[in-house]
């Protein structure tokens, strides 16, 4: 794993972004077309507004998923990732292939329907952030990371739903959901490269496990550190709890 740490959110996602459109050029150019997994949440929004402003990039050949979407939440809701995706990235770029997860009413039709075309073919990249519980998708502690189904139905703890609370998607805990479907830990890994957008010091003691403790279920992110063209993306505050030993080490690499 790549470790990037930046001054602030603003220069971190810009960045995240100039990789994440050549990666997706490169694709087009080897393959004739990018297949992308796009993750959603209050610390994906600046880098994807940088992503969607990139120049020279054909979206009419970019396919897109998405990693997670609540059970029983209409698309009209401020916190559907459907709509989230819609109004932030394919809107207005034009993407014209997309596959949104609706687990309104069916979820699990959706996540078989969605896994399918999912993995009819490889995955170039995938953008993920960290939850503040370490949580990777909706894959929160203790992770599955045996599956290799490629969606799943996962129960939210109480953690990941109050992080939902904290960034104002809900006015309270009972608004949120208790399920979602969730791409799996293995399926994740599965995708050629992993750029992880992780800004804010609500994210550091997460970005902390993940670097410094054991890769382990406890905390799903930290299996990103096995994945050999995964880059991360920090700002100062999200890499304020991170020794120095360890600052070190990411400043020599």
């Amino acid at each position: 794993m790549i470790v990037r740490v930046f001054e602030d959110k603003r220069s971190l996602s810009t960045a995240a972004a100039d990789q994440a459109a050549n990666a997706i050029r490169r694709a087009i150019l080897d393959r004739g077309r990018a297949r992308i997994v796009v993750a959603t949440g209050t610390s994906q929004l600046d880098f994807l507004d940088a992503l969607a402003a990139a120049e020279k990039l054909d979206w009419q050949r970019v396919e897109l998923f998405h990693l997670d979407e609540y059970v029983g939440l209409p698309i009209t809701h401020p916190a559907s990732f459907r709509k989230y995706l819609l109004d932030r990235l394919i809107h207005k770029t034009g993407i014209q292939h997309y596959h949104l997860l609706d687990a309104e009413t069916a979820p699990h039709e959706a996540a078989l329907r969605v896994g399918q075309l999912l993995t009819s073919a490889p995955i170039d990249i995938v953008f993920a952030g960290i939850g503040e519980n370490a949580h990777l998708a909706f894959n929160d502690p203790p992770a599955d990371f045996q599956t290799e189904v490629p969606y799943l139905i996962v129960n939210l703890d109480e953690a990941c739903r109050r992080q939902q609370v904290g960034e104002a998607w809900f006015s309270n805990i009972s608004e949120v959901p208790r399920q979602a479907i969730s791409m799996s830990i293995r399926q994740i890994l599965k995708a050629k490269e992993i750029i992880a957008v992780v800004p804010d010091a609500r994210k550091a003691l997460a970005v902390k496990l993940c670097l410094e403790g054991e890769i382990s279920p406890l905390a799903p992110a930290s299996i990103l550190c096995t994945h050999p063209a995964t880059t991360l993306y920090l700002d100062k505050q999200s890499a304020s709890l991170l020794s120095p030993s360890t600052l070190a080490a990411l400043a020599a690499a």
